[in-house]
């Protein structure tokens, strides 16, 4: 780990004690301090049981943006083969920050989008943070259009902080690509799984989460608007973010009980970002468990339980 959140800054000194014994008795063959570091390796690790085991609605925004979580790129990497990636609009413009294609899923032909915000300065920059313009909501509509063409499956990996909201973005319509995003996935014809892999902020989210079943990481949220944007516009005061993120009821626990996603897909202890290669397999396993969930399904059918399921949204949290 080389980011440690707020809150893990005493992990952060027991993890830097260890690592510093290590490193001085690789200096020195005569040094035993394997003893005293697996000691402290054993109190770093009862420290991270004990963070993680009740997060706060705050603390959750912070690990769902803990800039070393798996991002799109690293989903599509590890669990799609023949990927090919399809650019732009055909409009305007290729968005870097909306990522997808054609892709096979364990010999599955699927098509595979989602938003990617870069892995480090440069590329967040090039990706924009993950915030899609016009025109990566308009690719992401071609691409839907393509899998109901071809009749095949649509995977959508979300984790956006929102749609970006500069001048040139809502000059090129914003608002209205991301409402025919929007639309078009309650429209096609064929299955559609969305997983939730970190933030999943405004409608910038569910133009891509409209789908037949919903899953999120189990740290990761989901909600109308960012903690910080509702306590500017609530309380005129952006510090209220823990207010507000309590508010929201924008963690996988909270929406699941609302009925608004259909499965919370378990992270490692201490997060997906320390344990890469788990997290992405259990998504993977998930996404092909609720895929084979609508194997045989008629379009129609398809169409009318997605219509139904959205329609439904708010009378299992009224019935609780």
């Amino acid at each position: 780990m080389t980011n440690y959140l707020d809150f893990e800054k005493p992990l952060a000194e027991i993890e830097g004690k260890a690592e510093e014994l290590r490193a001085m008795a690789r200096g020195n063959s005569e040094m035993d301090v394997e003893d005293e570091a697996r000691a402290l390796d054993g109190k770093a690790q009862e420290l991270l049981t004990d963070l993680y085991k009740s997060l706060t609605p705050w603390r959750k925004c912070q690990v769902a943006r803990h800039p070393e979580r798996p991002h799109c790129r690293d989903y599509i990497k590890a669990l799609f083969t023949e990927y090919t990636p399809l650019a732009g609009d055909r409009n305007f413009a290729e968005d870097l920050s909306v990522m997808g294609g054609l892709a096979r899923l364990n010999d599955r032909p699927v098509v595979v989008l989602g938003h990617e915000k870069g892995h480090d300065t440069k590329s967040r920059i090039e990706r924009n943070f993950g915030m899609a313009r016009p025109e990566g909501y308009r690719k992401a509509v071609r691409l839907f259009e393509l899998a109901d063409k071809f009749n095949l499956p649509v995977v959508t990996l979300v984790d956006t902080p929102g749609a970006y909201p500069g001048k040139g973005a809502e000059e090129r319509g914003q608002s209205e690509a991301i409402a025919r995003s929007t639309e078009k996935c309650l429209q096609i014809g064929v299955p559609i799984v969305s997983v939730i892999i970190g933030e999943g902020g405004s409608g910038g989210a569910v133009a891509f989460a409209c789908a037949d079943k919903l899953a999120m990481l189990e740290h990761s949220i989901y909600s109308v608007i960012s903690p910080e944007g509702c306590a500017s516009i609530l309380w005129k005061d952006g510090s209220k973010m823990r207010e507000a993120a309590e508010a929201l009821r924008l963690t996988a626990q909270d929406l699941e009980m609302l009925g608004v996603i259909d499965r919370i897909i378990k992270e490692p202890m201490g997060g997906a970002q320390r344990g890469r290669d788990d997290t992405i397999k259990r998504v993977g396993e998930t996404i092909e468990g609720l895929l084979q969930t609508m194997d045989g399904k008629s379009r129609e059918e398809l169409i009318a339980g997605r219509r139904k399921k959205f329609l439904d949204l708010g009378s299992k949290g009224l019935a609780a």
